[in-house]
């Protein structure tokens, strides 16, 4: 069973910048480098959405058009850990958000839906002051 355990969360001003993490464990029978993942994000009152996916090798990505050129998504094999550098925030981009893992994926593949993801995170709350 893959675990993921979100970090970095909180409060910041507008214009400031957060970086979030997620590290994966329990890999008992596969790699890490088996999973493409992704990080998703709910606002209150909203459906949970995609935000950003990076695929097994990190050699592709995919973000949702408001995040383009503000988020970064990266990750590295030999620690079963991803982060999202988010810059330039605004009020929008509050919610709690979540990291997942998606396995059986081509190594070119960076899903954005979310019933494709088997594993999730409980989610870090970050919060943007206008």
């Amino acid at each position: 069973q893959v675990q993921l355990v979100e970090s970095g969360g909180g409060l910041v001003q507008a214009g400031d910048s957060l970086t979030l993490s997620c590290a994966a464990s329990g890999l008992t029978f596969s790699s890490f480098s088996s999973y493409a993942m992704g990080w998703f994000r709910q606002a209150p009152g909203k459906e949970r959405e995609f935000v950003a996916g990076i695929s097994r090798s990190g050699n592709f990505k995919d973000y949702t058009d408001s995040v383009k050129g503000r988020f970064t998504i990266s990750r590295d094999n030999a620690k079963n850990t991803i982060w999202l550098q988010m810059d330039s925030l605004n009020a929008d981009d509050t919610a709690v958000y979540y990291c997942a893992a998606a396995s059986g994926r081509l190594q070119f593949s960076v899903p954005t839906l979310r019933s494709t993801y088997n594993y999730w995170g409980q989610g870090t709350q970050v919060t943007v002051s206008s």
